[in-house]
């Protein structure tokens, strides 16, 4: 099976799956071929929204840093993110379902979509600086437009975990529904999108995001250089290991 697939419904809803369970870790390579997705349903007058969501017990769990010899990220993050910006440029709109957790790159691959709905049990979280690290995956942007400066303030800093209820508080989701009713919950928004005019609802959310995709790209290239710095310091490796070995970090500045 393909690392994602993709079906059209007679509702004209398209589900893009994401087959890495448990935790579904992202890559370039994953990332690559959500964007090819989103590219090739752009194109499909059959298709006018998307659900995106996951197999497995987590919806993204972010970057798997035990991967590699030393628990790092071996890719070049403009590569994966030259990837992820293609994903603010689709033109239909996207519903994600969230199960289970959304972190690090997981939750800017949640916040690139129009609309999520979580569970109560969903967790979102910004682990970046619990491992030493910059945020990315353009968060920068969506992150603040969703939930306030302060609030994105507060989980950027602090990298703690938002349960579903609080996630739906903050604007991280828009809709809260029990775990077995979640895609249904999704499918139902999208439906209810998929039924308006397609013309109209692209022209107003082309309208809506503006220049989304442009501010994106300049976060983008902000984040990459930042994690290329942060990546070669101790507070770093010792992020990443106290992560693999789950315990709390002990960083030095360095």
């Amino acid at each position: 099976m393909s690392d994602v697939t993709v079906s059209v419904d007679e509702a004209h809803v398209a589900l893009v799956e994401i087959h890495r369970p448990p935790a579904n870790f992202f890559d370039a390579a994953l990332i690559c071929a959500i964007a090819d997705a989103y590219a090739r349903l752009d194109a499909d007058p059959a298709c006018r929204a998307i659900v995106l969501c996951s197999e497995g017990k987590h919806f993204c769990a972010g970057a798997n840093f035990g991967a590699t010899a030393g628990g790092s990220v071996a890719e070049d993050p403009r590569s994966l993110y030259e990837h992820a910006l293609r994903l603010f440029r689709s033109q239909t709109p996207i519903v994600a379902a969230v199960q289970g957790a959304a972190v690090g790159g997981g939750l800017g691959l949640a916040l690139s979509a129009d609309f999520r709905v979580a569970t109560p049990e969903s967790r979102f979280s910004a682990n970046f600086s619990r491992l030493g690290f910059h945020h990315g995956f353009g968060l920068t942007v969506t992150l603040p437009a969703l939930a306030g400066q302060q609030t994105a303030r507060d989980l950027l800093y602090t990298g703690r975990r938002v349960a579903g209820e609080e996630a739906f508080r903050l604007g991280l989701c828009d809709r809260l529904a029990a775990q077995d009713e979640l895609r249904a919950t999704a499918h139902s928004l999208a439906n209810e999108i998929a039924a308006s005019s397609p013309l109209a609802v692209r022209s107003i959310r082309a309208t809506l995001l503006g220049d989304l995709a442009d501010r994106v790209a300049a976060a983008l290239e902000h984040e990459a250089a930042e994690q290329d710095r942060l990546r070669e310091t101790e507070d770093f490796r010792e992020g990443v290991r106290a992560s693999l070995e789950r315990r709390e970090p002990r960083f030095n500045g360095r």
